[in-house]
């Protein structure tokens, strides 16, 4: 019985931390969400989960639902108060921004305790380390690329290609092992000592080869064997591969 290749992306901690990525790379007012915009982008999140036929968490599709229903509610005309005394009617997007409000402190708190923990290590001597048996499950990225930015970047991916095949056809299986989609990407990137665009990497257009390389390079980065950078804000990623030293 075949199995669908299953991948945890541990950088992920929930809605509200890709609610917070989305709010930040838009530049949107927290305290002012614009419910569609945000509805819309954090759709294109999900739709590019199920492309990669990831088991996506219950959790992100309560919060899919939510939004979904707020901008259903935004778009209702607001019915008249009778009350004098009642100033202003509740806004829908409070709980929301008061949760993500409340999320965004709790995680700036655990990034100071994270470099105080830093800086206590730098303080206390311990045995030397050799940092190449270190292990991590983390992909390897630099400080202004996420995880977020790699989906985004393969959403568009996806736009682009538009599955060119045409709508009557044949289905033709085809197997691409994981092992060996790596070993070519990190073929293909020890040539190129300048790093390839993220894009150059999917050299076909089936969706099963998309999807194949997406993991591949999220395997290398694991492994530290390659690494992820961006520029600059909203441009495209490049790949390099990571010399051992």
């Amino acid at each position: 019985m075949n199995q669908a290749y299953q991948v945890k992306l541990d950088t992920f901690e929930g809605p509200l931390d890709l609610l917070l990525h989305l709010i930040k790379q838009y530049e949107i007012d927290i305290y002012d969400i614009p419910v569609a915009i945000i509805t819309e982008q954090y759709m294109h999140y999900i739709h590019t989960l199920k492309q990669l036929e990831l088991n996506i968490a219950s959790e992100y599709l309560v919060m899919a639902a939510t939004l979904i229903a707020l901008k259903s509610q935004m778009l209702l005309p607001n019915e008249e108060v009778e009350d004098e005394d009642e100033e202003y009617m509740e806004d829908p997007r409070a709980e929301l921004m008061h949760r993500l409000i409340e999320y965004r402190k709790y995680k700036e708190a655990a990034e100071t305790l994270k470099e105080k923990e830093v800086e206590s290590n730098e303080i206390y001597t311990r045995e030397p380390i050799l940092f190449k048996h270190i292990e991590t499950n983390q992909p390897m990225l630099n400080d202004d690329t996420s995880i977020y930015d790699m989906l985004g970047a393969l959403n568009k991916l996806f736009e682009r290609k538009k599955w060119s095949e045409p709508l009557d056809t044949k289905i033709k299986k085809m197997d691409i092992p994981i092992e060996q989609r790596m070993n070519e990407v990190l073929d293909t990137l020890k040539l190129e000592k300048q790093g390839i665009s993220f894009y150059d990497l999917f050299v076909y257009q089936s969706r099963i080869h998309i999807v194949v390389t997406f993991i591949a390079i999220l395997e290398l980065m694991k492994s530290k064997k390659v690494y992820c950078e961006q520029e600059n804000h909203l441009e495209g990623l490049q790949v390099f591969y990571m010399e051992e030293k």
